[in-house]
């Protein structure tokens, strides 16, 4: 009877086969299903899921590093199904794949809600470590370690710490986390606190941690703030090291916090008098002081008069005599010098100074020792191309323009005889002590050999010449005596003033003739002369004397009468 029973079921039996066909279908490979241990083994567990058949896992993948595996009959696990059924008739099942599906799930959970997860660093990777997130394995940069570059990794090695999740991709099984935002984070946290406790104007005491070109870091216990290298002395600092050592132990003043950087300016300087507050007063123009060479310049000097106090010479202000010269020519770093205050601008801080103005003016004495016309020796300093500079006593330079080098020469052929080194001799023409220049001659101290003057060679001045030659411009002349002989032309249109009589072949080489100079150019060293000039004037001076036109007397009359009156 049972066995017709068996061979016919019943409407309840075919329900509960149904039911489980349904629950066998419903099961998904490659999802996590929970299953029930039904017995251990020496190295697996029976796991029973609802199947026809059970499934086996290694009793390895139960067991967790650190925990006491407490497996036992019975008890509902999380099982990965990787195979409904395999060629055996078995259920193929991982509990480890299991567990990273759950970790998977977790994680994206920590991800999407920003929050750490815990981890352990349990291997080096290149450019980084890896690092155990409970059953999943992530990639930790080396550069997410900590704030600053760690140099030895071994302590934090297999020590459970919080991570942040910056990157997770599912597809490809990789997970990117940070240990570095977590302090980043604890830090920003600890900073805003110790921030609020911290207020501008407050002194406080701090160790130098960092020195760079522009500044030093120090540590206010936690959190660090900038030292600049301007705030660190009222005196000139060229670099931070000069002042500060790390490791230092410093009293210094908040200046200012920023609420949204959370950056605290420092300064040591602050804590001083500013010894700008007494400088208009201590250095007054015209006041003398001795101070020191800190910096120099192009353009001048800085001379420190007091710790925090410095002053400017412009270079046009440290001689008397060397100019258009570097400064580092006439002072160097670290001298000590003599200084007069010239100019003091309390707002702006700062001082004009001169060295040359508590040094003697050799320009003062200079036309006592040598006045105007006097001749004096010195060196050629510059051969240019407008005439020599020459250097005198009391470094002064003189100038000889091409046009003073000589009589006889044009000035660029003059220039030529000399060169830098040379020494020579000249004449004082002329000193301005305003502008500070002196005009010398070389050509002044030999005799000009062009008649002039008493010579009788002057403008206006009526001379005999003798023909030396006739062209069909003119004739060429001689007059004077001597070394004073000189030469002149004299063109056809002044041969006479009459028209007809404008021939040069009028005259033979040798003929004696007299002119009028109508023009003298001492600098060409040239003459111009006119019979035809000489004619009308004495036209005019018969005119004076014995009557004129209007009187109804003739030329000739008036000739002839003043040749009677002559005899």
């Amino acid at each position: 009877m049972s066995n017709a029973q068996s061979m016919n079921p019943t409407t309840d039996d075919f329900a509960s086969m149904f039911e489980a066909s349904f629950e066998t279908n419903s099961m998904e490979e490659g999802t996590v299903i929970k299953g029930i241990v039904t017995g251990i083994e020496k190295d697996a567990a029976i796991i029973d899921i609802g199947l026809k058949t059970e499934g086996r896992i290694d009793m390895r993948e139960f067991f967790t590093p650190g925990e006491e595996n407490t497996l036992k009959v019975g008890d509902e696990v999380d099982i990965y199904l990787e195979r409904i059924e395999n060629a055996l008739g078995q259920a193929v099942l991982s509990r480890d794949k299991a567990r990273r599906e759950e970790s998977w799930i977790k994680m994206a959970k920590f991800f999407e809600g920003e929050e750490p997860v815990k981890g352990a660093i349990v291997g080096r990777v290149k450019g980084g470590f890896t690092v155990d997130l409970g059953g999943i394995n992530a990639f930790l940069p080396g550069s997410q370690v900590d704030i600053r570059p760690v140099r030895d990794v071994g302590p934090l090695m297999n020590e459970t710490q919080p991570f942040m999740i910056l990157k997770m991709d599912r597809s490809r099984g990789n997970i990117v986390v940070s240990r570095r935002a977590i302090l980043e984070e604890s830090r920003a946290e600890q900073r805003a606190e110790l921030v609020g406790q911290l207020a501008e104007g407050e002194t406080r005491e701090g160790v130098v941690k960092n020195i760079t070109d522009y500044g030093a870091f120090v540590d206010l216990g936690g959190i660090d703030g900038l030292l600049h290298v301007t705030d660190m002395s009222w005196r000139r600092v060229s670099h931070p090291s000069q002042v500060l050592n790390v490791g230092d132990t410093v009293k210094v003043k908040i200046v200012r916090i920023n609420p949204e950087t959370q950056r605290i300016s420092l300064g040591m300087k602050q804590l001083q008098e500013d010894p700008w507050n007494i400088a208009a007063a201590k250095y007054t123009v015209g006041s003398r002081h001795t101070g020191t060479v800190t910096n120099i310049a192009d353009y001048g000097a800085f001379i420190e008069l007091e710790e925090g106090v410095e002053g400017l010479v412009h270079v046009s202000e440290m001689s008397w005599t060397k100019k258009n010269v570097h400064p580092g020519k006439i002072v160097s770093t670290s001298q000590e010098v003599d200084v007069e205050v010239l100019e003091v601008d309390q707002e702006k801080r700062r001082i004009s100074l001169g060295i040359k103005q508590v040094q003697d003016n050799p320009w003062d004495s200079f036309t006592d020792r040598f006045p105007v016309g006097s001749t004096i020796k010195g060196e050629v300093r510059s051969v240019t191309e407008f005439g020599l500079f020459i250097g005198l006593d009391g470094d002064i330079d003189g100038m000889a323009h091409l046009s003073d080098l000589s009589w006889e020469k044009s000035g660029e052929e003059a220039l030529q005889d000399y060169k830098k080194g040379d020494e020579v001799e000249a004449k004082i023409l002329e000193v301005d002590i305003e502008k500070e220049r002196i005009s010398l001659g070389i050509k002044q101290l030999v005799k000009d050999t062009m008649p002039s003057g008493s010579a009788g060679v002057n403008r206006g001045t009526t001379v005999t010449c003798t023909v030396k030659e006739v062209n069909s411009g003119g004739i060429e002349v001689t007059f004077g005596e001597g070394d004073a002989e000189a030469t002149a032309f004299i063109r056809k249109g002044d041969l006479s003033r009459e028209r007809s009589e404008q021939r040069p072949e009028r005259y033979a080489v040798g003929d004696k003739v007299d002119a009028l100079i109508t023009r003298v150019d001492r600098k060409t060293r040239t003459y111009s002369l006119s019979i035809k000039a000489l004619e009308i004037a004495e036209e005019k001076e018969a005119v004076q004397q014995y009557g004129s036109a209007d009187s109804g007397a003739s030329l000739g009359d008036i000739l002839g009468a003043a040749l009677k009156g002559d005899n």
